[in-house]
């Protein structure tokens, strides 16, 4: 089976009201248990805001360290499932659940086929 990176897209300048933060928690942990039910489920986590973010940036034989997102935009990567899927439509339909779920946009992205991995 092919693993999958379902990305949920998160506009860090929108504000969500608590309650309506609830409604999509549990809206994505319901995905996320139909996904562990039908077994294609790997794992899945949320992301601190761009806020927390630290940059390695290599060159010259050495690194440098920056705070904040490398590219500036207003939306950043949130949180993301892990999933196994037969293929691409598989995939594709999960993504679908988890956009309505969160009410965010999903990348979806297979992971590269790695020799002898």
């Amino acid at each position: 089976m092919k693993h999958y990176l379902l990305a949920v897209q998160d506009d860090e300048s929108a504000t969500w009201p608590p309650d309506e933060y609830a409604r999509q928690w549990a809206r994505t942990s319901q995905v996320t248990a139909e996904m562990r039910a039908k077994g294609c489920w790997v794992f899945v986590g949320g992301l601190a805001g761009s806020h927390a973010t630290t940059v390695v940036r290599p060159g010259n034989g050495t690194t440098t360290m920056t705070d904040g997102p490398f590219a500036e935009t207003k939306e950043q990567l949130g949180g993301f499932w892990v999933i196994q899927c037969d293929d691409l439509d598989q995939a594709l339909s999960w993504a679908q659940k988890c956009a309505l779920a969160c009410g965010r946009p999903i990348e979806v992205r297979p992971f590269e086929d790695v020799p002898g991995a």
